[in-house]
């Protein structure tokens, strides 16, 4: 065992007594081991031996649940809520829950209609692609004002879709700042699809 995990091991009582009282939560020895062995780099014997010296110490309870034990900070050491105070949080967790229902909503949508009009402008990218191609490859058949006007077309359309995708990465960044779950979780339960999903590179200007 390495000196840092050592350290580790031999701190797990603290480190375990401090995390059940921040999350004030039931948690079984696996879900604990599982939370912090990254962090911590606990290893699992630790974490049950940990739980289990806690809960004989009073520091903490152990209950079972089915076949399982569970693990949850004492709860005589927080201060008493009132049911106005809970009926209070109960208003603001609904109202927080609609809130992030309807930003979902309003992302989803936004998303569809992002995605129809990508599919639209590389339609047309491609077609301006060709029409560059042939273009390219005549000599007196296009005038250098007409090739002018290609080169504008094809850097509006670089600039509208370099826009999109940042309006799109500035709405989705501001619902995970109050989202409870990870970036690839939001994208996946909403539905979210990006570029590099599909391999496509926003081109040179």
């Amino acid at each position: 065992m390495s000196k840092g995990r050592s350290e580790a091991a031999a701190g797990a009582s603290g480190i375990l007594l401090k995390y059940l009282q921040e999350q004030n939560r039931p948690y079984s020895a696996q879900d604990v081991f599982g939370n912090l062995q990254r962090e911590h780099g606990l290893g699992k014997t630790a974490v049950v031996k940990a739980l289990e010296q806690l809960a004989q110490q009073g520091k903490i309870k152990e209950k079972m649940y089915g076949k399982q034990k569970i693990y949850f900070a004492d709860q005589d050491q927080f201060d008493v809520v009132s049911d106005a105070d809970l009926q209070g949080l109960d208003a603001k967790i609904l109202a927080l829950t609609a809130k992030v229902q309807s930003l979902q909503q309003t992302c989803r949508h936004m998303e569809a209609e992002m995605q129809k009009e990508i599919q639209e402008l590389k339609k047309e990218c491609a077609g301006y692609r060709e029409r560059l191609k042939n273009i390219k490859a005549a000599t007196n058949h296009v005038t250098p004002e007409e090739k002018e006007q290609v080169y504008k077309e094809r850097q509006r359309y670089h600039k509208e879709w370099r826009r999109r995708k940042r309006m799109a990465t500035e709405l989705s960044d501001a619902i995970l700042e109050g989202y409870p779950k990870s970036k690839k979780q939001f994208f996946e339960e909403v539905g979210i699809e990006t570029d590099e999903d599909h391999n496509v590179k926003l081109p040179d200007p």
